[in-house]
């Protein structure tokens, strides 16, 4: 059996998907098999797995960190918002169906066999597995039915280290209000407290830190500064969408409500004197060199606010003159017509922006898998693509014709449809196309000068090492070695 530690928070935020990440490479590198686990994650970026399951990112990017290849029973349970209420429920990597907060949070302990079996699952593949919560444990109206918290910490009796985010301010609070509102059983599970993200000379803390111990009665093991990490963060807390500064090559994004899968951009802005906006208005659009619609989870409702706040208008009438390209639910948006005869969405159906000679009829099967090949010649702008090797994932669950090329275009040769999602992760694809919007504006990226800009695997690779040099150096590792148990399941 595998030994186990688990990392919970005083809130969403405070970094627990980077710290599991930084402590599956850090242990790894110690020389153990170590894999990630996270009962339940609420996400809109997923991932598809070798054999056609869905899971979280999260996961996905703490896999990567552990030198693992990902697997659907690291997230036995997704759950994909589909509006402010309700969401799409897929377990083991498979759909389940729609259920509103309320059915679910009722439903959810029948899943504990499916939480179980996943965990077991996963054993066989580590000597260690690192537990990744959700929220803070001390939401005390959801403690009845946890399956991601203590709930969980309990199913597989895992010691726990409880982590505050000092940069948001209150992080003594944050730890001793959520001790406070453990119960005993609870709090004798908790046996390190982390401070992350501390800016400045750790010393000054030493008053609070011993008033926190005292109080609290649980040892601080680190004190995690605040370091630039450039990797995939949770999708409804990230920073990107505040962005605002235009590079060289400026390429915009629309941020419709229900956006999805966003991290087919985070190539882009690795690539120097390039910026990546997220945009919800007309206004912040502007004319950027190029603009991307991403995956959307309602595709028919966000169809409707880019009619309804003229952005579909608007990417109409640049289209003209700036290259414009749809992936996944973007591809559909930018066709003839959306159709939802089995009411997966809204029922009805929708007319498109145009752009693209396509027709889409939604399905309740998802489509779910891996996709590899050469980009296909194509015209325009994304000729310079053809030949290029690509990977990526397929997650729709609209059909918009068969046989279809990796890249869809129409009489207008400035726009471009696709359902491969990661189909820019290679540092070579990604290079090439803001080499050519580069040289259509008319300037030259010092990187390209000096050869290719990027590779984005191995770019990650060192952030991952980055992460776990720093845990090394400020988590009193020998202690939390020391945590560990076997996992004994109730």
């Amino acid at each position: 059996m595998a030994k186990v530690i688990m990392v919970q928070g005083t809130m969403s935020g405070v970094g627990k998907s980077l710290l599991v990440a930084g402590l599956c490479r850090l242990i790894r590198r110690d020389g153990y098999r170590v894999a990630p686990f996270k009962s339940q994650n609420m996400a809109l970026n997923s991932f598809v797995t070798e054999e056609g399951l869905e899971m979280g990112r999260a996961q996905v990017m703490q896999a990567e960190a552990a030198g693992i290849r990902p697997m659907a029973c690291m997230n036995p349970i997704l759950l994909k918002p589909t509006d402010h209420t309700g969401s799409q429920v897929i377990i083991n990597g498979k759909v389940f169906g729609n259920m509103c907060a309320r059915e679910y949070f009722s439903y959810k302990r029948k899943l504990i066999p499916d939480i179980i079996k996943a965990f077991r699952e996963l054993e066989k593949t580590a000597d260690i597995i690192v537990i990744e919560g959700a929220g803070s444990p001390a939401e005390i109206n959801l403690r009845e039915n946890d399956i991601v918290n203590m709930g969980m910490a309990k199913i597989v009796d895992a010691p726990v280290l409880l982590v505050g985010d000092i940069d948001r301010g209150g992080v003594f609070a944050q730890l001793l209000g959520t001790l406070l509102l453990l119960t005993k059983e609870e709090k004798e599970r908790v046996k390190g407290l982390i401070i992350n993200k501390f800016r400045g000379d750790a010393s000054l803390l030493d008053p609070g830190i011993a008033i926190l111990e005292k109080k609290g009665g649980i040892p601080v093991r680190g004190i995690v500064p605040y370091v630039e990490i450039n990797l995939e963060d949770e999708d409804s807390l990230t920073g990107r969408f505040s962005r605002r500064e235009k590079g060289k090559v400026d390429l915009a994004v629309i941020r419709y409500p229900r956006i999805s899968n966003f991290t087919d951009f985070n190539v882009f802005e690795q690539i120097p004197e390039t910026s990546v906006r997220y945009i919800t208005s007309v206004e912040t659009l502007g004319e950027p060199d190029m603009i991307f619609l991403p995956g959307s989870k309602n595709t028919m409702s966000d169809l409707e606010w880019m009619y309804q706040n003229g952005l579909a208008d608007a990417v109409r009438k640049l289209a003209e003159k700036i290259p414009v390209c749809g992936i996944c639910g973007g591809y559909q948006m930018l066709g003839k017509e959306i159709s939802d005869p089995e009411g997966m969405e809204r029922g009805g159906t929708m007319r498109g922006i145009g752009l693209l000679p396509v027709t889409t009829r939604l399905h309740h099967q998802k489509i779910r898998r891996q996709t590899y090949g050469t980009i296909n010649r194509t015209e325009g702008i994304f000729s310079v693509l053809a030949g290029l090797d690509f990977e990526g994932y397929e997650i729709h669950m609209g059909r918009s014709g068969e046989g279809e090329a990796v890249f869809m275009t129409g009489e207008n040769q400035n726009v471009y449809g696709t359902y491969v999602h990661g189909i820019f992760d290679r540092g070579v694809v990604a290079d090439a196309l803001v080499k050519t919007l580069a040289e259509k504006r008319g300037v030259i990226l010092t990187c390209v000068e000096n050869g290719n800009c990027m590779d984005y695997k191995d770019y990650k690779e060192k952030q991952y090492d980055k992460l776990s040099d720093v845990l090394s150096e400020y988590l009193d590792m020998e202690e939390i070695y020391g945590m560990l148990k076997e996992a004994h399941i109730r």
